[in-house]
């Protein structure tokens, strides 16, 4: 009776303990724009074997791209691999090797021992790639070999022996996820602060999207609610916002008012901003304003003379001298004298 009971016991349990594997398990994360790319993967050693056409058959049949349990890739977002649609989730990953072209298969199911038990009938996409030759790697290894951080994609290589297979990823739509993702984050404590707000629009507006979004965004930003300021960061995105739309009226009036709270450090900025596009005039007119609100402060006189030696028109190189002279009359910092030093040398004044 009771060799019958440690039997039954016996049958009941056979699990083995945990014991270090010959092909250990790894997993790759990697975040493209917003999108976490995950591999969980066990990774097989070469050991002097012939891998492609070896060890990875060139005979049309799934390999489990990688060792013991499925391969699993995870996406966190919508995305394209190859240019091709496939929804967020978990898919098994296999490969269908030839010497010409590899076959990578994207499988609906993602927790079979290895390609034993696949089913093309799970597959959810195929993508086509050809192999590449890489110094050899004894381990199979899986990384992300490529970024393209403006548009968010990567390409992604699976490495084993001297050879490796690369596949190229891309969030579906990056600006609509990055801009859906801010909505959602400003419901927190990003929105508690013009910061936030401010944040969401320039986004808007550096990468040209959804500019009455971002218009929003920036109003937010400066008027209503807890936290919201009107500065001249915030207003100098509107302004710019606006002249994207074509509202270039509302943009110069709303800049006009920038001017007028800007500190005379932003006033500076702003008008080196102008000069070093070519804008002399605009520039001077920002600097004289400064020099106007500021006029104590030998620096914002340097810049004005900068502006009319930049510019050169008739008449300038007299008002550069003078506003140089006007700077070094004030005991200007170290860095400002030299500054204004060195033009008026070129100028002729020594």
């Amino acid at each position: 009776m009771m060799a019958g009971l440690l039997m039954a016991v016996s049958s009941a349990s056979a699990q083995n303990v945990t014991l270090p594997r010959v092909s250990p398990t790894a997993t790759l994360t990697q975040t493209l724009g917003l999108t976490q790319v995950t591999i969980v993967y066990s990774r097989p050693q070469a050991n002097d074997r012939k891998v492609w056409g070896g060890l990875v058959a060139y005979d049309g049949k799934p390999w489990r791209a990688g060792a013991n349990e499925n391969t699993t890739i995870s996406f966190s977002d919508d995305v394209t691999v190859e240019g091709k649609a496939l929804e967020a989730g978990t898919y098994g990953l296999h490969v269908m090797a030839a010497e010409e072209e590899v076959t990578i298969v994207f499988s609906s199911n993602s927790t079979s021992w290895g390609s034993f038990s696949y089913n093309p009938k799970e597959d959810v996409l195929r993508v086509k790639v050809k192999p590449e030759a890489c110094e050899h790697r004894e381990l199979l290894t899986y990384d992300f070999v490529d970024f393209d951080p403006t548009n968010g994609t990567g390409t992604c290589a699976l490495s084993w022996g001297k050879q490796r297979v690369a596949f190229n990823i891309a969030p579906a739509d990056l600006h609509a996820s990055v801009i859906a993702n801010a909505k959602n984050e400003l419901r927190s404590l990003p929105g508690f602060s013009w910061q936030g707000w401010h944040s969401a629009a320039r986004y808007c507006l550096n990468n040209n999207v959804e500019l009455e979004q971002g218009l929003a965004f920036v109003n937010r930003s400066m008027q209503g609610g807890f936290g919201a300021q009107a500065n001249f960061t915030n207003m100098q995105t509107k302004s710019a916002i606006l002249a994207k739309m074509g509202k270039d009226a509302e943009a110069a009036e709303i800049m006009k008012k920038a001017m007028q709270v800007a500190t005379n450090a932003e006033l500076n900025a702003y008008g080196y901003q102008h000069l070093q596009g070519g804008n002399h005039d605009k520039a001077i007119e920002i600097f004289l304003l400064n020099t106007e609100k500021n006029p104590e402060d030998p620096n914002v006189w340097d810049s004005l003379g900068e502006g009319y030696a930049t510019r050169m028109a008739e008449g300038d190189k007299k008002l550069a001298i003078k506003a140089f002279k006007k700077s070094l009359s004030m005991n200007p910092a170290d860095n400002v004298k030299q500054n204004s030093m060195k033009h008026l040398k070129k100028l002729g004044v020594n």
